[in-house]
């Protein structure tokens, strides 16, 4: 794990001056570090709401100059790359920059590339990772293209490095929004909305007079606000498990996630289907995309009172639910999916 390699690298005495960690989440060792005098950065806003209760104080985006950083690596190339870029950008040469990984991610290609520009020193393996520190030279070591910068995904469509489906339209997504009925709710939630391509489809049918986009990337959200530049779009930074709104709504459509790391997890889209059901009217539909694999028919059933597959290939299926159900209220049997 990321806390025993840290361990080994500073055991109880820290960097001085202020030290930049990019990508900690909660579960990492940061007991160590001197809150006053470290800068957590987390654009996930789950990991960004656990650190604040650790007594952190995380960002999304490096505030200021550092001493010395820590980069924990994603799982994704590019971000990764982006994640060393941004945090020498904060650094002085001279500076030294953990990076800290597991196998799975990718971190002996980090290594060996970084090798390749810079000083490498202190490597140190353990719980199938490793961490190494590198020494800053002079600006311009990195290639200009390690920096995070803006992909056109689609026409009138950007992305960043690390977002899901940043390449495109997520086929899933595409299938969704082909079985959407010509006329939808005034209300309506995109829970999962990621960089807005599918809000951007639902605003273009008639009856819709306010959609919330509910991302929990911070990154992927403001992704969404330069997409989605209708005034009936509100965007919220939010745990889609847990969103709620003042009043509910009308309609929902959702593209969950179904992965936790590199493991299915279907739990995951269980949980959306009950925040979906939280968030709608008894009266108010939500429609979903899920691939055809995936076992989500029973919690539908579980909070909906009508449920039906309307779409789908071998690849995908379209669900619709109506009905939705209090937190408690008995299960009713509805259509067969």
């Amino acid at each position: 794990m990321a806390g025993s390699r840290l361990e080994l690298v500073f055991g109880d005495t820290p960097p001085k001056g202020r030290l930049l960690l990019i990508g900690a989440g909660a579960a990492s060792d940061l007991d160590r570090f001197d809150p006053a005098r470290t800068q957590v950065v987390q654009r996930l806003f789950p990991e960004f709401a656990a650190l604040k209760a650790r007594g952190l104080a995380p960002v999304t985006a490096p505030e200021g100059d550092f001493d010395a950083a820590v980069v924990f690596l994603p799982r994704a190339r590019t971000e990764a790359r982006a994640r060393i870029a941004q945090a020498a950008a904060h650094l002085a040469p001279g500076a030294s920059l953990w990076v800290d990984g597991q196998k799975t991610d990718g971190v002996d290609s980090v290594l060996k590339e970084v090798r390749a520009l810079a000083p490498v020193d202190g490597i140190q393996s353990r719980a199938h990772g490793k961490i190494f520190r590198v020494t800053l030279p002079e600006p311009g070591w990195l290639p200009a293209d390690w920096a995070a910068q803006d992909h056109q995904a689609a026409p009138g469509f950007v992305t960043r490095p690390g977002v899901f489906s940043a390449d495109g339209p997520d086929p899933a997504s595409v299938a969704l929004a082909a079985h959407l009925p010509d006329k939808l709710p005034t209300r309506m939630v995109d829970l999962g909305a990621g960089w807005g391509w599918l809000s951007a489809q639902v605003l273009t049918h008639p009856g819709v007079e306010a959609l919330h986009l509910v991302e929990a990337d911070a990154v992927a959200l403001d992704c969404a606000r330069r997409n989605v530049t209708d005034p009936r779009a509100r965007f919220h930074w939010a745990d889609a498990l847990d969103f709620r709104l003042s009043e509910p709504v009308n309609g929902v459509v959702m593209n969950p996630p179904f992965h936790d790391g590199r493991a299915a997890d279907p739990r995951l889209g269980a949980g959306f289907i009950r925040a979906a059901a939280g968030l709608l009217t008894g009266a108010g539909r939500l429609w979903m995309v899920a691939n055809r694999h995936l076992p989500y028919e029973q919690a539908l059933r579980e909070h909906f009172g009508d449920v039906a597959e309307i779409g789908g290939d071998t690849r995908f299926k379209i669900l619709t639910a109506t009905g939705a159900r209090r937190p408690g209220a008995k299960a009713a049997k509805g259509r067969r999916a």
